[in-house]
């Protein structure tokens, strides 16, 4: 299996883009946070399907995304590796999408993870550790993501998708340093900075509801 590249994952933003705002109405605030160049993870809560695909779309930069394996099925598994998507088998410890996912952020590029780690209520309220891992041992700033809208609704025509043409709002927020400044890599370094994202992923989950109306 070939490793994810920056050119397809470009294309994949350039696809996403294209779907994104033909099918829904996004309004993208605060994409201007993310940082220009260097390595970045995007943390996003999750509560609906196309959470993913949408942040994929309206992000400043190609992105690559942890995603389940059971996603990769049919003809979906070989074009979401073909435009970077990085595949994660979540009932063991997959070393390999580790490893992948790290040279991602050792490259200079932009990772993107679910931090609840499944769909649930997409309020950041269950953090799983691999966030901080992540973030600690590549030393990437955090890129809060909250997307809003996504279920609030369903649509007539496919209950599984918010109704074509409504508005889903992606709100960016200030990215910030996992790690406390030591380096430590210990489990009580990634518990303390497990908390401090949480912390940090529910505030920007507040603000951007306030500034939404969702």
């Amino acid at each position: 299996m070939t490793a994810p590249t920056e050119r397809g994952a470009e294309v994949g933003r350039r696809i996403g883009v294209g779907l994104m705002y033909g099918l829904w109405k996004p309004r993208v605030l605060g994409s201007w946070k993310v940082p220009a160049t260097g390595p970045v993870i995007l943390a996003v809560n999750h509560s609906h399907n196309i959470d993913g695909p949408m942040v994929i779309g309206v992000a400043p930069r190609a992105s690559h995304f942890l995603v389940k394996k059971e996603a990769f099925v049919g003809p979906l598994g070989p074009f979401m590796r073909a435009v970077g998507q990085v595949e994660v088998d979540r009932s063991t410890a997959d070393r390999t999408a580790v490893t992948r996912a790290l040279d991602i952020l050792k490259n200079g590029g932009v990772l993107g993870i679910f931090p609840e780690g499944s769909r649930g209520e997409g309020d950041f309220a269950a953090l799983r550790a691999g966030l901080a891992y992540f973030a600690v041992r590549s030393g990437a700033p955090i890129v809060p993501v909250a997307v809003l809208g996504s279920s609030e609704k369903r649509g007539r025509l496919i209950k599984a998708l918010p109704p074509l043409r409504s508005r889903v709002d992606v709100v960016f927020g200030d990215p910030f340093d996992a790690g406390d400044g030591s380096g430590r890599r210990t489990r009580k370094a990634l518990d303390e900075a497990t908390e401090r994202i949480q912390k940090q992923l529910a505030a920007h989950l507040d603000s951007a509801r306030r500034l939404t109306g969702h």
